[in-house]
């Protein structure tokens, strides 16, 4: 009987791996967006101007957890590396009383796999699925700041249906982001942030399914220090919001979940801001369960 039960939950995690990997979406949650990349004032978008935000990612898996939440048997670990480059331009146009921008993301990235419990062993380097955003609207009040934007990730990337490390996802992806942010003071000493992106899929052409929508949702309460450094409690959140369609029978839903904490500081040699933060993962379902480390420079030109 415990053989069968355990036989039982290996096929059963064989399944989560081939959803949870599938197109290395090991940072996202079933596409592309990676919850914690923007923490503290996610939904504050800066003046007119051109400016540079480069990010440094690093994820530990320490296991891949199954529907209810479980840690999967075996020794199953690895790591996602990625350096992604993105660039804005917010414009001196106005639309909805709002200002207008754009903006592009293109990404290198490693993924290295070693799923011993599940039998994968797997690592691949190359330039993932470039986004392009056409839209972005921010507001801004005395003590609030808000956005809406759309862009599309396009399908750019190396895909092999049979290799779970590989770097491209093999679809598509329409993203809407929708968040503010507010200041409890005058002075913006203290803020609470939410930045929220919903991901709309295609079809993947290797394997004729279409991944669920999913939600991702980035917090901070951050606080300005008098020397000017910001530190905030942080996180994010993500939900499969649909199951996997173009399957024989629906695919399980995925969930993360991660807390953590964040400083921000000024490099006025550069003129540049530096952010770094670190989250744990908790609860996470029908994917892998880590920690995450990022790092991002902004500099206006």
């Amino acid at each position: 009987m415990v053989n069968i039960m355990r036989t039982t939950k290996l096929l059963a995690a064989a399944g989560t791996l081939g959803l949870a990997l599938s197109a290395a979406p090991a940072l996202a949650v079933n596409g592309h967006y990676v919850g914690g990349i923007e923490g503290t004032k996610g939904p504050t978008v800066p003046p007119e101007g051109f400016y540079y935000r480069g990010y440094l990612l690093h994820y530990d898996i320490d296991s891949v957890q199954d529907g209810d939440g479980d840690k999967v048997p075996g020794d199953n670990g690895g790591s996602v590396s990625a350096f992604a480059n993105r660039f804005i331009y917010v414009t001196d146009k106005k639309f909805l009383g709002a200002d207008y921008g754009m903006e592009a993301i293109v990404i290198g990235q490693r993924n290295d796999f070693d799923f011993k419990g599940m039998g994968v062993d797997e690592t691949e380097t190359g330039i993932g699925d470039v986004f392009l955003g056409p839209l972005i609207l921010s507001w801004h009040g005395k003590q609030w700041d808000s956005v809406f934007a759309a862009g599309h990730w396009f399908d750019t990337g190396d895909y092999d249906a049979a290799d779970p490390a590989s770097i491209g996802k093999g679809h598509g992806t329409t993203m809407l982001t929708l968040g503010g942010a507010w200041y409890f003071d005058e002075q913006r000493d203290w803020s609470f942030s939410a930045l929220s992106r919903y991901e709309i899929k295609t079809e993947q052409e290797d394997t004729d399914i279409t991944k669920g929508d999913s939600w991702i949702v980035e917090w901070a309460l951050g606080k300005v220090l008098d020397n000017g450094v910001e530190v905030a409690l942080a996180g994010y959140d993500g939900w499969q919001l649909e199951s996997d369609s173009g399957t024989p029978a629906p695919g399980p839903k995925v969930e993360q979940h991660a807390i953590g904490a964040e400083v921000t500081f000024p490099v006025k040699a550069i003129g540049a801001q530096l952010s770094g933060a670190v989250y744990t993962e908790y609860a996470n379902k029908n994917r892998p369960e880590g920690n995450l480390f990022r790092l991002h420079l902004t500099k206006a030109f």
